[in-house]
């Protein structure tokens, strides 16, 4: 089977450059880059990078993600402040609203299913 090792790497395909809406932007001006290795209709799986800010998140999509870079805080809606920091992994279920903040630019590695 051709191509059934796919290394995930930023050299593996151009990356995709963008920010968050504006009216999701809070502090900053962040600017993500995206490297999307793999995607298809319901899953997309890759690495992502942001440099400082902080913006407002809405998650209709679950996430799996492993910081491999850098230092975030992810706040959800009336809770408690999630510091993460390289080498942390979490989950992000569908229904999740609150806000990320890049504290020292982050790079992820994630899977992304819709």
């Amino acid at each position: 089977m051709t191509n059934a090792l796919q290394p995930v790497t930023q050299n593996a395909v151009a990356p995709e450059i963008s920010h968050p809406a504006p009216d999701r932007l809070i502090d900053g001006n962040p600017v993500f880059t995206t490297w999307n290795i793999e995607e298809t209709d319901t899953l997309f799986a890759g690495i992502w990078q942001s440099t400082p800010g902080k913006w407002r998140v809405i998650y209709d999509e679950w996430e799996y993600f492993t910081l491999t870079a850098g230092h975030s805080v992810i706040t959800p809606d009336g809770g408690v402040p999630v510091v993460l920091t390289t080498g942390d992994s979490y989950i992000i279920r569908p229904g999740f609203t609150g806000t990320w903040e890049v504290v020292e630019t982050t790079v992820k590695d994630y899977v992304i299913r819709l």
